[in-house]
Protein backbone atom coordinates (compact mmCIF):
# COMPACT_ATOMS: atom_id res chain seq x y z
CA UNK A 1 0.00 0.00 0.00
CA UNK A 2 2.97 2.31 0.27
CA UNK A 3 4.27 4.28 -2.65
CA UNK A 4 6.33 2.14 -5.01
CA UNK A 5 9.24 3.46 -7.00
CA UNK A 6 10.76 0.35 -8.52
CA UNK A 7 13.22 0.40 -11.41
CA UNK A 8 14.14 -2.43 -13.74
CA UNK A 9 16.84 -1.33 -16.12
CA UNK A 10 15.40 1.40 -18.32
CA UNK A 11 11.86 0.55 -17.30
CA UNK A 12 10.04 2.42 -14.54
CA UNK A 13 6.68 1.64 -13.00
CA UNK A 14 4.62 4.79 -12.40
CA UNK A 15 1.38 5.40 -10.56
CA UNK A 16 -0.24 6.55 -13.79
CA UNK A 17 0.83 3.45 -15.70
CA UNK A 18 -0.20 1.14 -12.87
CA UNK A 19 -3.58 2.86 -12.79
CA UNK A 20 -4.06 2.37 -16.52
CA UNK A 21 -2.77 -1.20 -16.40
CA UNK A 22 -5.07 -1.99 -13.50
CA UNK A 23 -8.10 -0.77 -15.41
CA UNK A 24 -7.20 -2.83 -18.49
CA UNK A 25 -6.65 -5.85 -16.24
CA UNK A 26 -10.09 -5.32 -14.68
CA UNK A 27 -11.66 -5.15 -18.15
CA UNK A 28 -9.83 -8.35 -19.20
CA UNK A 29 -10.93 -10.22 -16.08
CA UNK A 30 -14.52 -9.08 -16.59
CA UNK A 31 -14.70 -10.87 -19.95
CA UNK A 32 -12.71 -13.91 -18.80
CA UNK A 33 -9.78 -13.62 -21.21
CA UNK A 34 -6.18 -14.55 -20.41
CA UNK A 35 -3.00 -12.63 -21.21
CA UNK A 36 -2.21 -14.88 -24.15
CA UNK A 37 -5.44 -13.93 -25.90
CA UNK A 38 -4.78 -10.25 -25.21
CA UNK A 39 -1.26 -10.59 -26.60
CA UNK A 40 -2.64 -12.11 -29.82
CA UNK A 41 -4.78 -9.00 -30.35
CA UNK A 42 -1.60 -6.91 -30.13
CA UNK A 43 0.54 -9.29 -32.22
CA UNK A 44 2.89 -9.35 -29.26
CA UNK A 45 4.29 -11.76 -26.71
CA UNK A 46 2.31 -12.56 -23.57
CA UNK A 47 5.03 -10.94 -21.44
CA UNK A 48 4.18 -7.56 -22.95
CA UNK A 49 0.62 -7.71 -21.63
CA UNK A 50 1.94 -8.57 -18.16
CA UNK A 51 4.30 -5.60 -18.23
CA UNK A 52 1.49 -3.31 -19.37
CA UNK A 53 -0.88 -4.44 -16.65
CA UNK A 54 1.79 -3.88 -14.00
CA UNK A 55 2.69 -0.43 -15.33
CA UNK A 56 6.26 -1.24 -16.37
CA UNK A 57 6.03 0.15 -19.91
CA UNK A 58 4.46 3.22 -21.51
CA UNK A 59 1.22 2.53 -23.38
CA UNK A 60 0.75 3.01 -27.13
CA UNK A 61 -2.63 4.37 -28.22
CA UNK A 62 -3.20 1.60 -30.83
CA UNK A 63 -2.64 -1.04 -28.11
CA UNK A 64 -5.20 0.59 -25.80
CA UNK A 65 -7.77 0.84 -28.60
CA UNK A 66 -7.17 -2.78 -29.64
CA UNK A 67 -7.53 -4.08 -26.09
CA UNK A 68 -10.67 -2.03 -25.41
CA UNK A 69 -12.21 -3.48 -28.59
CA UNK A 70 -11.25 -6.99 -27.50
CA UNK A 71 -12.67 -6.45 -24.01
CA UNK A 72 -15.92 -5.01 -25.30
CA UNK A 73 -15.32 -1.51 -23.89
CA UNK A 74 -17.56 0.53 -26.20
CA UNK A 75 -18.02 3.74 -24.20
CA UNK A 76 -16.09 6.45 -26.08
CA UNK A 77 -15.70 8.49 -22.88
CA UNK A 78 -13.98 5.57 -21.15
CA UNK A 79 -11.62 4.94 -24.06
CA UNK A 80 -10.82 8.65 -24.30
CA UNK A 81 -10.07 8.74 -20.57
CA UNK A 82 -7.64 5.83 -20.92
CA UNK A 83 -5.92 7.47 -23.89
CA UNK A 84 -5.54 10.73 -21.93
CA UNK A 85 -4.09 8.79 -19.01
CA UNK A 86 -1.59 7.05 -21.29
CA UNK A 87 -0.61 10.34 -22.95
CA UNK A 88 0.01 11.99 -19.60
CA UNK A 89 2.09 9.03 -18.45
CA UNK A 90 4.24 9.27 -21.57
CA UNK A 91 4.66 13.00 -21.03
CA UNK A 92 5.48 12.50 -17.36
CA UNK A 93 8.14 9.96 -18.29
CA UNK A 94 9.59 12.58 -20.63
CA UNK A 95 9.39 15.17 -17.84
CA UNK A 96 6.75 17.30 -19.59
CA UNK A 97 3.84 19.13 -17.98
CA UNK A 98 3.84 22.33 -15.92
CA UNK A 99 3.94 20.36 -12.64
CA UNK A 100 7.36 18.94 -13.47
CA UNK A 101 8.91 22.29 -12.59
CA UNK A 102 7.92 21.69 -8.97
CA UNK A 103 10.58 20.85 -6.41
CA UNK A 104 8.71 17.99 -4.74
CA UNK A 105 8.54 14.75 -6.70
CA UNK A 106 5.58 13.45 -4.71
CA UNK A 107 3.58 16.59 -5.45
CA UNK A 108 4.46 16.36 -9.14
CA UNK A 109 3.10 12.85 -9.37
CA UNK A 110 -0.08 13.71 -7.49
CA UNK A 111 -0.86 16.74 -9.69
CA UNK A 112 -0.18 14.67 -12.80
CA UNK A 113 -2.83 12.23 -11.58
CA UNK A 114 -5.27 14.98 -10.61
CA UNK A 115 -4.86 16.62 -14.01
CA UNK A 116 -6.42 13.67 -15.83
CA UNK A 117 -8.85 12.47 -13.17
CA UNK A 118 -12.55 12.66 -13.97
CA UNK A 119 -13.69 12.68 -10.36
CA UNK A 120 -12.23 13.35 -6.93
CA UNK A 121 -13.64 12.57 -3.50
CA UNK A 122 -11.77 14.16 -0.61
CA UNK A 123 -11.93 14.19 3.16
CA UNK A 124 -10.34 17.09 5.06
CA UNK A 125 -10.09 17.51 8.81
CA UNK A 126 -8.26 20.75 9.62
CA UNK A 127 -7.80 22.54 6.28
CA UNK A 128 -9.98 23.72 3.43
CA UNK A 129 -9.20 21.43 0.46
CA UNK A 130 -6.46 22.86 -1.75
CA UNK A 131 -8.72 23.10 -4.81
CA UNK A 132 -11.05 25.37 -2.81
CA UNK A 133 -8.49 27.66 -1.14
CA UNK A 134 -8.25 31.39 -1.80
CA UNK A 135 -4.76 32.80 -2.39
CA UNK A 136 -4.88 34.59 0.97
CA UNK A 137 -5.81 31.42 2.81
CA UNK A 138 -3.06 29.46 1.04
CA UNK A 139 -0.51 32.10 2.02
CA UNK A 140 -1.61 31.97 5.65
CA UNK A 141 -1.24 28.18 5.72
CA UNK A 142 2.10 28.32 3.90
CA UNK A 143 3.55 30.89 6.29
CA UNK A 144 2.99 28.52 9.19
CA UNK A 145 4.63 25.66 7.29
CA UNK A 146 7.78 27.33 5.89
CA UNK A 147 10.18 30.04 6.96
CA UNK A 148 8.26 33.35 7.03
CA UNK A 149 10.97 35.12 5.03
CA UNK A 150 10.93 32.57 2.21
CA UNK A 151 8.49 34.66 0.19
CA UNK A 152 9.40 33.08 -3.14
CA UNK A 153 8.57 29.58 -1.89
CA UNK A 154 5.27 30.76 -0.44
CA UNK A 155 4.28 32.38 -3.73
CA UNK A 156 5.19 29.19 -5.61
CA UNK A 157 2.78 27.30 -3.37
CA UNK A 158 0.06 29.87 -4.11
CA UNK A 159 0.69 29.62 -7.85
CA UNK A 160 0.52 25.81 -7.78
CA UNK A 161 -2.85 26.02 -6.01
CA UNK A 162 -4.10 28.51 -8.59
CA UNK A 163 -3.11 26.34 -11.54
CA UNK A 164 -4.64 23.23 -9.99
CA UNK A 165 -7.92 25.08 -9.44
CA UNK A 166 -8.31 25.54 -13.18
CA UNK A 167 -9.59 21.94 -13.22
CA UNK A 168 -12.79 23.11 -11.54
CA UNK A 169 -13.76 25.04 -14.65
CA UNK A 170 -13.73 24.61 -18.40
CA UNK A 171 -15.45 22.28 -20.84
CA UNK A 172 -14.74 19.08 -18.88
CA UNK A 173 -14.31 20.16 -15.25
CA UNK A 174 -13.19 17.84 -12.48
CA UNK A 175 -16.13 16.45 -10.51
CA UNK A 176 -15.37 17.05 -6.82
CA UNK A 177 -17.24 15.70 -3.82
CA UNK A 178 -15.68 17.00 -0.61
CA UNK A 179 -16.46 16.22 3.01
CA UNK A 180 -14.96 18.87 5.30
CA UNK A 181 -14.87 18.80 9.08
CA UNK A 182 -16.48 21.78 10.80
CA UNK A 183 -13.13 22.22 12.53
CA UNK A 184 -11.55 23.24 9.21
CA UNK A 185 -14.19 25.94 8.78
CA UNK A 186 -13.69 27.37 12.25
CA UNK A 187 -9.89 27.14 12.55
CA UNK A 188 -8.69 30.67 11.77
CA UNK A 189 -5.96 30.90 9.15
CA UNK A 190 -4.64 34.41 8.82
CA UNK A 191 -6.97 37.23 9.82
CA UNK A 192 -10.70 37.15 10.37
CA UNK A 193 -11.13 38.84 7.00
CA UNK A 194 -9.09 36.09 5.31
CA UNK A 195 -11.42 33.48 6.81
CA UNK A 196 -14.51 35.49 5.89
CA UNK A 197 -13.45 35.66 2.24
CA UNK A 198 -12.41 32.01 2.24
CA UNK A 199 -15.78 30.86 3.54
CA UNK A 200 -17.59 33.10 1.05
CA UNK A 201 -15.52 31.56 -1.75
CA UNK A 202 -16.30 28.07 -0.48
CA UNK A 203 -20.00 28.91 -0.49
CA UNK A 204 -19.77 30.11 -4.10
CA UNK A 205 -17.98 26.94 -5.19
CA UNK A 206 -20.78 24.85 -3.66
CA UNK A 207 -23.10 26.26 -6.34
CA UNK A 208 -20.98 24.87 -9.20
CA UNK A 209 -22.67 21.89 -10.89
CA UNK A 210 -19.47 19.83 -10.63
CA UNK A 211 -18.84 20.55 -6.93
CA UNK A 212 -20.59 18.93 -3.98
CA UNK A 213 -19.64 19.95 -0.45
CA UNK A 214 -20.74 18.32 2.78
CA UNK A 215 -19.73 19.44 6.25
CA UNK A 216 -19.18 16.99 9.10
CA UNK A 217 -20.55 18.99 12.07
CA UNK A 218 -19.25 18.85 15.61
CA UNK A 219 -22.60 17.54 16.76
CA UNK A 220 -22.09 14.38 14.72
CA UNK A 221 -19.85 13.15 17.53
CA UNK A 222 -17.47 10.30 16.73
CA UNK A 223 -16.93 9.72 13.04
CA UNK A 224 -15.65 6.60 11.24
CA UNK A 225 -12.09 7.78 10.49
CA UNK A 226 -9.07 7.42 12.74
CA UNK A 227 -6.45 8.42 10.16
CA UNK A 228 -5.75 11.62 8.30
CA UNK A 229 -7.24 13.28 5.22
CA UNK A 230 -7.28 11.48 1.88
CA UNK A 231 -8.23 11.98 -1.76
CA UNK A 232 -9.81 9.32 -3.98
CA UNK A 233 -9.13 9.88 -7.68
CA UNK A 234 -11.28 8.23 -10.34
CA UNK A 235 -10.39 8.04 -14.02
CA UNK A 236 -13.15 6.18 -15.85
CA UNK A 237 -16.68 4.95 -15.33
CA UNK A 238 -18.12 3.89 -11.99
CA UNK A 239 -16.53 0.68 -10.79
CA UNK A 240 -13.15 1.30 -12.40
CA UNK A 241 -10.03 1.07 -10.26
CA UNK A 242 -9.57 4.18 -8.12
CA UNK A 243 -6.35 5.51 -6.59
CA UNK A 244 -6.20 6.89 -3.06
CA UNK A 245 -3.62 9.52 -2.10
CA UNK A 246 -2.51 10.50 1.39
CA UNK A 247 0.23 12.90 2.41
CA UNK A 248 2.32 12.46 5.56
CA UNK A 249 4.97 14.69 7.10
CA UNK A 250 7.79 13.05 5.18
CA UNK A 251 6.20 10.63 2.73
CA UNK A 252 3.36 10.07 0.33
CA UNK A 253 1.19 6.97 0.36
CA UNK A 254 -0.63 5.64 -2.67
CA UNK A 255 -3.34 3.03 -2.16
CA UNK A 256 -3.94 1.07 -5.35
CA UNK A 257 -5.97 -1.94 -6.35
CA UNK A 258 -9.65 -2.82 -6.24
CA UNK A 259 -9.78 -4.21 -2.71
CA UNK A 260 -7.61 -1.49 -1.13
CA UNK A 261 -9.34 1.47 -2.79
CA UNK A 262 -12.74 -0.06 -2.02
CA UNK A 263 -11.98 0.30 1.70
CA UNK A 264 -11.57 4.06 1.32
CA UNK A 265 -14.59 4.35 -0.96
CA UNK A 266 -16.71 2.67 1.72
CA UNK A 267 -15.16 4.91 4.38
CA UNK A 268 -15.97 8.01 2.35
CA UNK A 269 -19.53 6.78 2.02
CA UNK A 270 -19.85 6.48 5.80
CA UNK A 271 -18.48 10.00 6.22
CA UNK A 272 -21.11 11.30 3.78
CA UNK A 273 -23.83 9.50 5.70
CA UNK A 274 -23.03 11.25 9.00
CA UNK A 275 -22.38 14.66 7.41
CA UNK A 276 -24.87 17.41 6.63
CA UNK A 277 -26.62 17.38 3.28
CA UNK A 278 -25.17 19.82 0.69
CA UNK A 279 -27.92 22.44 1.29
CA UNK A 280 -27.53 22.31 5.07
CA UNK A 281 -23.76 22.39 4.66
CA UNK A 282 -24.02 25.57 2.61
CA UNK A 283 -26.17 27.13 5.30
CA UNK A 284 -23.61 26.25 7.99
CA UNK A 285 -20.77 27.67 5.88
CA UNK A 286 -22.71 30.93 5.53
CA UNK A 287 -23.44 31.02 9.25
CA UNK A 288 -19.80 30.51 10.24
CA UNK A 289 -18.77 33.14 7.68
CA UNK A 290 -21.05 35.71 9.32
CA UNK A 291 -19.35 35.03 12.66
CA UNK A 292 -16.14 36.38 11.09
CA UNK A 293 -17.70 39.77 10.37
Amino acid sequence: MTQRRANRGNRVTTVLARQLGGQLLAFRDAVGLNQTRAAEALSAQTAKVGKMEQGWVPFRDPDIIALCKLYGVEDDAVVTSLLRLAKLDRERRRAKGWWNALDQGNLREYIAMEDVALKMRCWQIVLIPGLFQTAEYTRAVAVSAVLPDDVDHIERIVEVRRRRQARLHGEHPLQVHAVISEAALRQQRGSRQVMKRQLAHLRELADLPNVQIQVLPFRAGDYPVNGGPFNILSFAEEGAVDVVHMDGLSSTTWVEGLDESAVYTALFGRLCAVSLAPYDSAQLIESIGKESE
